[in-house]
């Protein structure tokens, strides 16, 4: 591949160099298994089920020795980075250097959470389309329908409620988010702590910039905790492209 079309080309990055502590997990939980197959494969097959999308990365640590089973070196449209770092941003950073020369400035770049194997080629088009050509990029994301509530702690450790949050304009940010390569270098290259950048989005946003939220779909949810598995098998028995 090279960088001398000048037609903006969609591209997949997956930062799955986490361990998946809250998941209480024998090993990294990108590589459970949901509905049979494991997390971070579901979600690579929906990029590589997309016509839409020229190439695949994930980045991976160094040392692991999982990913080759996962996803076998000749597999077509996917290509595994080993320079996963210490947190999230330090992943997505690190795999974006290693792509250098290879991507334009103007490419799109979608980072997706290894952990949401929820996600369809119709959420990843819907994403492309109500981005459309905005230099600020954008987000799946979902309003939040439930009620806020800001926690305190009470007596004995306990939190209580302290105070109602009004819910209007707040959404829950999914991925993939979309940026263009030389936006999301700047972006993630000049945030001041990398533990305070929980994605992408936020590092966009510290430059003073607003990435457009595009409405995704409950099914692209997180796997955070062990129940969260039930409920993605849920959302994948009934398959959507």
């Amino acid at each position: 591949m090279t960088a001398t079309n000048q037609q903006a080309r969609y591209f997949a990055l997956l930062p799955a160099a986490g361990v998946g502590a809250r998941m209480a997990a024998n090993g990294p939980k990108q590589y459970l298994a949901v509905g049979g197959k494991p997390m971070l494969r579901h979600a690579v097959d929906a990029f590589r089920a997309s016509d839409l999308v020229a190439h695949t990365y994930v980045v991976v640590s160094p040392d692991d020795g999982v990913i080759d089973s996962v996803l076998p070196p000749e597999l077509d449209g996917v290509t595994v980075l080993r320079v996963g770092g210490a947190t999230r941003m330090d992943s997505v950073l690190n795999g974006l250097r290693a792509l250098a020369g290879q991507l334009a400035e103007h490419d799109l770049v979608m980072v997706h959470d290894a952990a949401r194997p929820g996600l369809t080629p119709s959420l990843i088009a819907k994403l492309i389309d109500g981005v459309g050509d905005d230099p600020a990029g954008g987000l799946l994301a979902l309003p939040v329908v439930d009620t806020m509530k800001r926690a305190a702690p009470g007596a004995d450790g306990v939190s209580v409620s302290a105070a109602t949050v009004p819910r209007n304009g707040l959404w829950s940010a999914q991925t993939p988010q979309m940026f263009s390569y030389a936006l999301l270098l700047r972006a993630l290259g000049s945030a001041p702590d990398a533990n305070a950048i929980t994605d992408d989005a936020s590092a966009v946003e510290m430059l003073g910039l607003s990435p457009r939220l595009v409405e995704g779909h409950p099914r692209n949810l997180k796997v955070t905790l062990p129940a969260d598995i039930r409920i993605a098998e849920m959302y994948l028995a009934n398959e959507e492209n």
